[in-house]
């Protein structure tokens, strides 16, 4: 491993300081691969120097996963024992302060029956959405990586320095090196996108279109007084200012569920439960997806799509240059967290309440009357093509350029 032990402390930091923002008499819920138990000692270390009152491991094992779908009944799958609802309802009470370590192996379930993949996630998502939506905006999370030997042979395929080309991509991406001081590069790097949405909710754009010479033909509606938002995010209950995504390069919005038309053409493949859809597209009509094309990965497509109602709208569009360094590491990640800030992207599911004025203090249904859209899932696809041009379009109908070939205009 290149990483220097310099290096991986910086990192770990970040993550607890500057990520998740650990703050005294706080419970930390650390989600990790087993294969990383030595960086989770590190981060439980960090969380602890930052002031934790107890750090919580949810350990993840992608073998684990693979061989439940393999052999164990989908029933079985699908039921939260009460055991895991009992885990649910403590993280409601205790508003844990969540870091996620993203490493798995992109081709997990290759082989797994879509439908039942699908149909576990389905079962599980109805009783565990609830939980989730109780904590929303008021609690601090982070996602980060850490790279997996598996994960970095997808990348650099037959490559014996694999792993250690991830590193240095993912320690570019989160603007870690050896002799600076990434706390300070990350409050430039955040400054600068808070002014780029600043100068977007400037302008009140009532909707978007996008279009390239790939097909992408689309228009989507925005939710008057919607909030354009990016790199950070702030606990509603103690004021926290947190990052969610490490790394982050997008600016976003959800936008009017069931107000959007056309084509939306995916530039990079999507990695979903482990599984890839690759060159597919997406066609809206009134609102809701009613069809898609996949030359791999189309029955998953299409099952994604009819999760459930909200599955077929759209709960988020977002901006991202094309100078991104993720998209400047030249590569595909494979992990929707890194490809997702490489380019423009939207996501289909569920939409951020907390775009809304009031946001916050709203339940789900609340937030639904004002435009947001709800779902179980929440799955981001890439559209950013070099030559995208997206168009503002404010409510008298001028037309105001966002981005032009890929990048702002």
């Amino acid at each position: 491993m290149s990483i220097s032990e310099n290096c991986l402390r910086k990192y770990a930091e970040l993550i607890v300081r500057t990520g998740a923002n650990v703050r005294p008499g706080q419970v930390v819920l650390l989600t990790i691969g087993v294969e990383q138990h030595e960086f989770a000692a590190l981060l439980m270390e960090e969380c602890y120097k930052a002031g934790a009152k107890k750090v919580n491991v949810d350990w993840t094992f992608d073998v684990q996963k693979r061989l439940n779908f393999l052999y164990a009944g989908q029933d079985v799958l699908s039921e939260v024992l009460p055991w895991e609802e009992a885990k649910l309802k403590q993280m409601v009470e205790d508003l844990p302060c969540r870091i996620f370590i993203v490493s798995e192996d992109p081709d997990a379930m290759n082989g797994v029956d879509p439908h039942k993949l699908s149909g576990v996630m389905q079962a599980r998502g109805t009783v565990i959405k609830p939980y989730r939506n109780a904590i929303e905006g008021k609690h601090q999370w982070v996602i980060a990586a850490y790279p997996s030997q598996k994960w970095a042979a997808k990348c650099f395929p037959d490559d014996e320095h694999a792993v250690d080309k991830l590193w240095d991509a993912i320690l570019k991406t989160v603007r870690v090196t050896e002799d600076n001081d990434p706390v300070a590069e990350w409050k430039k790097h955040t400054d600068f996108i808070e002014n780029r949405a600043a100068w977007l909710n400037e302008q009140g754009f009532s909707s978007l279109h996008y279009s390239s010479e790939n097909g992408t033909d689309f228009s989507v509606s925005l939710i008057p007084g919607a909030k354009w938002e990016g790199a950070g995010d702030i606990n509603s209950q103690n004021g926290a200012f947190y990052i969610p995504n490490m790394p982050t390069e997008e600016i976003f919005t959800s936008p009017i569920a069931g107000q959007c038309e056309g084509t939306l053409v995916a530039v990079k493949p999507l990695s979903w439960n482990s599984q890839l859809i690759e060159d597919f597209s997406i066609t809206f009509k009134n609102g809701r997806a009613v069809s898609c094309r996949a030359a791999k990965g189309q029955e998953l497509l299409e099952r994604m799509i009819r999760m459930d109602d909200g599955a077929a709208m759209l709960g988020e569009v977002a901006l991202v240059p094309k100078e991104s360094p993720v998209n400047q590491c030249g590569f595909l990640f494979y992990e929707t967290l890194f490809d997702e800030n490489a380019c423009c992207h939207c996501a289909l599911g569920m939409g951020f309440k907390e775009v809304l004025p009031g946001g916050d203090d709203m339940t789900m249904e609340q937030a639904q009357e004002h435009g947001i859209n709800d779902s179980i899932i929440h799955v981001d696809f890439m559209v950013g093509a070099d030559d995208l041009s997206i168009d503002g379009i404010r409510p008298d109908g001028t037309v105001i350029p966002i981005f032009r070939n890929g990048t702002w205009a």
